[in-house]
């Protein structure tokens, strides 16, 4: 049976991309009646329109060769049980025996028989050992070699016998929704069986949907930061404002791409925060600053948006032609540097575009705002900002002209 999957996400955590689950058997059931009701489940949940492809990786029908020892003819030979299993284990596999040092190395000894003394079923029975006495039986005459078909492997997860179960969701549906379908279908198993996830799934249930908390802790840092730099609460909420413009360009923009708003995607939502206060503070600062001025809030809010119209279109214009590669990347990896770019770049072309109209008018309703309980600012002069408006220059230049 070939099986052509994708590999996991984190190398090394699951053996393939999707969802991974462990069935347990919790009263005790054998390996068999494990494989039946595994194998029940997995032929209803690939019913189901969320998911496809389960697999497991338990099987009962492994060729095996059962030995059978007699242990009341092994007794009566003289053979101690223990004896035959050792015999079994270093001819058949591997037994340690010690360890010795050579050219300053530490060399492990192990003893097994040549590959053509263990290679067909009968060469069980070839097999020598000592009895108490001294003389050297064949196994022959103590063991009964049969043909059974047994299961490939045993696995015990969190003490229980358990069977891996792997699966992929759907196109058009998320591994969430998958795994949600799959606690739904957990309610049908039979009484002692349970289930429990492990690999990435185990990490994702754990994590839960932390996109909000980490957006949230975002803003935060920024507010903060923001608070710091200027001094005040309420400037960092106009900045902050301009977020949204932001996010909602990058939720249009998957949207018209026909992407699924996946943790590429969130990731992100997690850099526009960044890039869109990156633009509003360029309006913001060198409003507070004209305003401190001596300039009423809208025409220092306009004269801003005009000062900084450049620097906004051309550090957004060189950061949305950066992100370019993302978006119209193919080949293997494509899809998240398809997701994480177009959102990115989406939401910068939004938060450009809207932010030069409406980061001003944010800032002249906080401000005014705030000036309704704090009173307007101490005017300053230009000197003392280390900023001086361009409307300020030509009557420098012309006292200075009149000077001469």
């Amino acid at each position: 049976m070939i099986i052509t999957v994708n590999p996991p996400s984190i190398q090394g955590l699951g053996q393939r991309a999707g969802f991974e689950m462990q069935l347990q058997a919790r009263s005790g059931q054998d390996v068999r009646e494990l494989a039946r009701v595994a194998d029940a489940f997995i032929a209803q949940a690939n019913k189901r329109p969320e998911m496809a492809e389960l697999t497991s990786t338990l099987r009962v029908t492994q060729p095996q060769l059962y030995v059978n020892l007699d242990r009341d003819r092994a007794k009566a030979a003289g053979v101690p049980i223990d004896r035959v299993f050792e015999a079994l284990q270093a001819n058949l596999g591997q037994l340690y025996v010690n360890d010795f040092d050579k050219s300053g190395r530490v060399w492990r000894v192990q003893i097994q028989a040549e590959p053509k003394f263990r290679k067909s079923p009968q060469d069980v029975g070839n097999i020598h050992v000592r009895n108490n006495t001294g003389d050297m039986i064949m196994l022959s005459g103590l063991l009964d070699v049969k043909n059974q078909a047994g299961p490939n492997v045993v696995s015990h997860f969190n003490g229980f016998p358990s069977a891996q179960i792997t699966g992929a969701p759907k196109p058009g549906y998320s591994t969430g929704q998958a795994m949600e379908a799959i606690v739904e279908l957990s309610k049908t198993l039979p009484p002692g069986y349970g289930f429990e996830w492990s690999g990435t799934s185990y990490q994702e249930v754990k994590a839960g949907n932390a996109a909000p908390m980490v957006i949230a802790f975002g803003l935060l840092v920024v507010f903060l930061v923001l608070a710091a730099q200027y001094e005040s609460f309420t400037l960092p909420v106009a900045v902050l404002l301009a977020v949204p413009l932001g996010i909602l360009g990058a939720l249009i923009a998957v949207k018209f791409r026909g992407l699924d708003r996946d943790i590429y995607f969130q990731v992100g939502l997690l850099t526009l925060i960044g890039l869109s206060a990156k633009n509003a503070i360029l309006i913001v600062e060198f409003s507070a600053q004209l305003h401190k001025e001596g300039k009423p809030l809208r025409e220092a809010a306009v004269e801003a948006a005009r000062l900084r119209l450049r620097p906004i279109l051309m550090t957004s214009l060189a950061f949305i032609l950066g992100v370019l590669p993302l978006v119209i990347a193919k080949g293997a990896g494509a899809a998240g540097r398809n997701s994480i770019g177009t959102g990115i770049m989406g939401g910068m072309i939004a938060a450009t575009v809207l932010a030069i109209f409406f980061v001003p008018v944010f800032y002249v309703l906080v401000q005014w705002v705030s000036e309704r309980f704090t009173g307007p600012p101490q005017p300053i002069s230009p000197e003392q900002t280390g900023l001086q408006s361009t409307a300020a220059k030509p009557t420098l230049a012309t006292n200075a002209d009149q000077h001469e």
